[in-house]
């Protein structure tokens, strides 16, 4: 559905996308991360037709955005930054319009707003001045004027930016549903969202892919990936407990994670995420250790964000 092929950005001597490459299929829903200024909204402003590349292309939907913009644009829905839109309109007025754009007339012109806008919840505000609503709704707005028409690609530039957490929730929940059928990029730098809708992540540094795989094979790459947590009561000494874990095969590192309410809890980090947990256990039960709490650290995607982007460009892809 969407295939980028070594697209390279300029701005003067600033490269600000270098030979990006990467495939969506229908039914992926992409994470796009990274820093700021890391290239994320260049890029996909590329894939839309938004702006020219320096070299390299974009195929969508079978159209070369170079050769043919005007019907890559028609297969994408496309939310930017900010969902711009006409402030003196109202939402009413501004889908209307954005429907006649993309060719919808007569009943089913009307159906369709009318069903989107209970899709995103705007029914309260339809006849308002878009100037005049929070930034939660304007972003609504936006997100309504991207799927009015229904396209096969979805592109959307931090779709919750400005949500409460419940509106959150909403828009997750919706983009879950339209998966299926579409094939979706979205930038954010929520990594939780990452977890809630994605089945995929690309994570790019200073214009370059650094990282691309599922939300599984990135936690996997965290220093926790298989870390054993373990909370110990009052009883029993921590420090100990620590010295003992570390003795252990396969533990590269005992981390304290602090104390409260009489409870001691630590962090046992395995040596290249192998499987400790049982180790773990068997020793704890062989001391007699009083364990209130042991489970297994799937991995952070925060600390594998902050490892990868620390190490620039050039870090492992």
């Amino acid at each position: 559905m969407i295939e980028t092929r070594n697209l390279v950005r300029r701005f003067g001597s600033f490269t600000a996308v270098s030979g990006v490459s990467f495939r969506v299929d229908r039914g992926e829903v992409l994470g796009f991360l990274g820093p700021n200024g890391a290239g994320k909204s260049t890029t996909m402003k590329m894939i839309t037709g938004f702006l020219a590349p320096t070299r390299g292309t974009a195929i969508v939907c079978g159209h070369d955005v170079t050769a043919d913009a005007l019907a890559v644009k028609e297969r994408i829905g496309y939310l930017p930054e900010g969902a711009p839109a006409y402030p003196d309109m109202t939402p009413a007025g501004f889908l209307s319009f954005v429907a006649q754009v993309r060719g919808l007339a007569g009943a089913n012109r009307k159906a369709r707003i009318e069903e989107v806008a209970a899709m995103v919840h705007l029914e309260g505000v339809m006849h308002q001045a878009i100037e005049t609503l929070s930034k939660g709704y304007k972003r609504r707005v936006g997100l309504a004027q991207a799927i009015l028409h229904d396209p096969d690609v979805l592109i959307m530039d931090e779709p919750t930016d400005g949500l409460d957490p419940n509106q959150k929730h909403e828009v997750r929940s919706l983009i879950k549903g339209m998966a299926a059928r579409k094939a979706i990029i979205l930038s954010t730098h929520i990594l939780e969202e990452v977890d809630a809708v994605c089945t995929r992540a690309i994570v790019i540094n200073r214009g370059s892919i650094v990282a691309d795989g599922t939300p599984e094979q990135l936690r996997s790459r965290s220093r926790y990936h298989n870390a054993v947590l373990i909370t110990i009561n009052a009883g029993t000494a921590a420090g100990s407990v620590r010295g003992e874990l570390e003795r252990l095969p396969g533990v590269e590192e005992v981390e304290d994670s602090g104390s409260r309410d009489g409870r001691a809890s630590l962090a046992v980090i395995p040596r290249r995420g192998r499987s400790i947990v049982e180790d773990v256990g068997r020793h704890a039960r062989s001391k007699g250790w009083e364990v209130d709490e042991i489970r297994v650290d799937a991995g952070r995607l925060d600390e594998v964000f902050r490892s990868i982007t620390a190490r620039g460009a050039g870090g492992a892809r």
